[in-house]
């Protein structure tokens, strides 16, 4: 696979995955502007990835000293870039964090505070291992699976939240068939997950998103698996538009419904998923598909990039640090303790 996002040579490269499937286009980005742009038009996306690239982007473009004023301005204009995942704020706080820690005089050595935006990377690539370790026993003897939107190696740093227990087991000689949601209205799981799952050697067939009930109901699902983009206190689960619809889909169905994070995407310091701004979106998102109009150009529009599943709905919330079963606020907080 293509990984989402480098760093090489005191360079941030970045996957452009606005062009995928069809043309695996590496985007070198020479500015903050131009990493804030990478995020907010979901050039590089899913809550682990945006953080990473964040990370960099207060480097990119540097003198081998930085200013904390010039790195507060970096860090308040990316985190503006995106509102919902909690992992892009979660990476800029602990750069500067660190850059508080190291500065001298006012200044901070570039070289140091790399340092720390590499082992945000690093631990990324080690929680997408962990997710796999504790989520395959979860999805052992299953064949069917059902997932939403992209939460693979291209919305991490390398093999990915929701499937990295599929990747673990199909390694392991498990047959394994995933079925994918198209996630309208960007197609994240037509364009992103059905093109790694065959880059993977993965069985798997797509979907319409509006098609998952009556897939369902015919008994080809043995469980459903998604990422977050954030999951705040009590275990509620923040994801991309239609998750939703599968956990409630799930509950009538009696089909575990699992979602997959790692720690930094748990948001402690928000008690539930109504207090979580949602992005909404543009409008032509909606109104286009693959360029062309669906309808009268000055249709209303609401776009909204997110749904919040309350923590009831959840069968189990696989984390680099273990398994939650049926997650809640006290449970939530002992897997972070």
């Amino acid at each position: 696979m293509p990984k989402s996002l480098l760093w090489e040579a005191g360079e941030l490269y970045l996957l452009d995955q606005t062009r995928l499937p069809h043309e695996e286009i590496v985007l070198h980005c020479r500015t903050v502007e131009a990493v804030f742009e990478a995020i907010s038009t979901l050039r590089v996306r899913g809550a682990p990835a945006i953080g990473i690239a964040a990370a960099y982007g207060l480097l990119v473009d540097t003198d081998p000293f930085i200013t904390m004023t010039e790195l507060e301005r970096r860090r308040d204009y990316l985190n503006s870039a995106r509102p919902t995942a909690v992992n892009l704020g979660w990476a800029l706080k602990r750069m500067l964090a660190k850059a508080a820690q190291i500065h001298t005089g006012g200044n901070v050595a570039q070289r140091e505070l790399l340092l720390e935006a590499l082992a945000i990377h690093e631990e990324d690539r080690q929680s997408c291992q962990s997710i796999a370790d504790f989520g395959r026993p979860l999805i052992k003897g299953m064949v069917n699976m059902l997932t939403h939107c992209n939460a693979g190696s291209l919305a991490v740093s390398e093999y990915g939240t929701a499937l990295a227990p599929i990747y673990r087991a199909s390694e392991e000689g498990q047959a394994l068939h995933v079925y994918v949601d198209e996630t309208r209205p960007l197609l994240q799981g037509a364009r992103l997950t059905s093109y790694e799952l065959a880059r993977h050697g993965v069985d798997h067939t797509l979907i319409t998103d509006s098609m998952a009930a009556h897939v369902m109901s015919l008994g080809r699902v043995d469980a459903v698996i998604v990422g977050a983009d954030r999951v705040t206190a009590n275990g509620d689960s923040i994801n991309k538009i239609g998750t939703l619809n599968l956990a409630i889909l799930c509950q009538y169905f009696s089909i575990p419904f699992f979602v997959a994070c790692p720690g930094s995407t748990i948001d402690l310091a928000t008690s539930a998923g109504s207090e979580v701004e949602i992005e909404c979106r543009g409008a032509e998102e909606v109104r286009q598909f693959s360029n062309s109009l669906t309808c009268l150009p000055d249709t209303p529009v609401f776009n909204p990039a997110f749904d919040v599943t309350p923590a009831s709905l959840i069968t189990a919330l696989i984390t680099d640090r273990g398994v939650v079963h049926r997650p809640n606020t006290r449970r939530m907080a002992d897997i972070l303790a």
